[in-house]
């Protein structure tokens, strides 16, 4: 598909673009992977950059080049700034281009001053767009502007984009008909295969009994397999989505019992019991711990026992380090809790990157996608490094923005918006933008590891980034694993799991 276009480089990267966001590049990965790596070569080679005064073309191959691992300079931007080291006037009415953009700039490292500038430049003339052009929302640029300030693409959960930009594509004037049918097919037939993941995984769940025993723990088996397919959409990934969906229903439990059942001195015989990992030793447990800890240990040796068998590495030490290390984190929250204790900021974040569990579960997933699994990369997993450690702490944050006030009045914890508020002496609205300014800051750092020497492969580093996209949907209207929010998470189970889209009829 991608060779039609081989004499036109700007009409090969628009072709990427539409397959990504249609949900499709996972089908012509090779030819994507082989198409940017000869644009890269190119630019390397000529120093093509400095050359293009083209602000939509050049903004979309930094994107995309970024995107998939390489390290694009900046710098190339400067040609759109002026004597005075603005941004060019004449660029404001160069609206497909200033949205282009604007998509690039949330791809920024730390101290690329002239990315957070173009951020900063665009919102603002595509926001006075937006208000000139209120009465054309159907218009497909519109639509696109519109979109894109509400979150960038870069931010948004991949899947469920597709399925948006399936029913928006149809718009553009330029639309390849073929490849918006073959987007609504494919769409159809993974959305099949993740109903077979999901009647999997609900037999699992009911056979634990874990809902019946633990009523008081929260029952969101299908929320998270929502996460699971955040994380990994592809078709061929369906043990991977069952596997992760065990992993966070019965860390949801665990996190249960830590904060709203367990006392103190029950919560240090169950810490103590993950620490161990010998099922024969359990008897000091109350009964309804006893019954998590037995399903957590079926279910993570079997997991070990799939790798074993596939890959001949016994993983085993490894999980058990990572549930060691999360309950450990779990009970340094309780005891904050029991004693009253308000953290620094930095000493909640310390912990918080960790306890919100992003670390436990790409821990697992590493292995579930991973082939071959390597001795370093085993290492350098348990050591958590800076990718596992930045997406954790993204899905902190944004996770207290959007539960933390909900939190507060069930008598919680602190979370990161109240801990600054009492270090620094500020209002809520500030800890707010303070904690909006971070998530900003950590983003660089992710974009930084993105294309980082590293033992793990692209596929992994980018479930890392999926990770906090799955943060920033569920969280982006409040708490959508919370009572409240049942509604706007339901939308997107109907839309991603049940509702098929219709196809044209011949």
């Amino acid at each position: 598909m991608l060779e039609e276009e081989a004499e036109n480089p700007l009409a090969q990267l628009e072709r990427i673009e539409a397959l990504q966001r249609l949900g499709l590049s996972y089908k012509f990965e090779d030819d994507i992977k082989r198409v940017l790596k000869i644009i890269d070569s190119k630019n390397s080679c000529n120093d093509a950059w400095k050359k293009n005064d083209d602000l939509y073309a050049t903004a979309l191959e930094f994107k995309l080049l970024r995107q998939h691992g390489y390290s694009v300079p900046s710098e190339v931007f400067n040609v759109f700034k002026d004597e005075e080291k603005g941004f060019k006037a004449c660029i404001r009415e160069d609206v497909k281009g200033m949205l282009s953009l604007y998509e690039a700039s949330f791809h920024l490292f730390k101290g690329e001053t002239i990315l957070e500038e173009a951020r900063d430049f665009t919102t603002k003339h595509l926001e006075e767009y937006m208000r000139r052009n209120k009465d054309q929302r159907a218009d497909y640029l519109v639509i696109l502007v519109d979109h894109a300030l509400e979150l960038p693409l870069h931010w948004r959960m991949l899947r469920l984009e597709a399925r948006w930009f399936i029913d928006v594509y149809g718009r553009n004037h330029n639309m390849n008909p073929t490849v918006l049918e073959l987007a609504k097919l494919d769409f159809n037939v993974v959305q099949s295969i993740y109903l077979e993941d999901l009647k999997h995984a609900s037999r699992w769940w009911s056979d634990t009994r874990l809902g019946e025993k633990l009523p008081f723990s929260r029952d969101r088996l299908v929320e998270t397999f929502l996460w699971a397919v955040g994380v990994k959409f592809e078709p061929e990934f369906g043990y991977c989505r069952r596997m992760l969906t065990k992993v966070g229903a019965l860390i949801t439990v665990i996190d249960d019992i830590f904060d709203v059942y367990g006392t103190l001195d029950e919560l240090e015989l169950f810490e103590d019991a993950f620490k161990r990992w010998d099922i024969t030793d359990l008897d000091q447990l109350p009964d309804y711990m006893k019954i998590c800890v037995i399903a957590t240990f079926n279910a993570v040796n079997e997991m070990a026992f799939d790798v074993l068998k596939e890959q001949g590495y016994l993983i085993i030490k490894y999980l058990k380090k990572m549930w060691t290390d999360i309950c450990k984190c779990y009970m340094v929250e309780a005891k904050w809790y029991y004693s009253g204790y308000t953290p620094t900021l930095q000493e909640y974040i310390d912990n918080g990157w960790m306890s919100i569990t992003v670390p436990l579960i790409l821990g697992h997933l590493f292995f579930f996608i991973t082939n071959p699994i390597t001795e370093e990369a085993m290492e350098c997993l348990v050591e958590y490094p800076s990718i596992i450690r930045q997406s954790g702490t993204l899905v902190r944050l944004v996770d207290d923005l959007g539960t933390s006030s909900e939190e507060l009045k069930r008598g919680d914890n602190p979370k990161s918006i109240q801990c600054y508020m009492r270090e620094s002496g500020v209002s809520e609205h500030e800890a707010r933008q303070h904690i909006k300014f971070l998530i900003s800051e950590t983003w660089k750092k992710m974009n930084e590891d993105r294309v980082a020497e590293s033992p793990f492969s692209q596929a992994f580093i980018e479930t890392a980034i999926d990770f906090v996209r799955m943060a920033m949907l569920i969280y982006q209207h409040g708490d959508g694993l919370g009572a409240h929010q049942d509604r706007y998470t339901k939308e997107k189970v109907l839309t991603l799991f049940v509702n098929p889209i219709p196809l044209l009829d011949h």
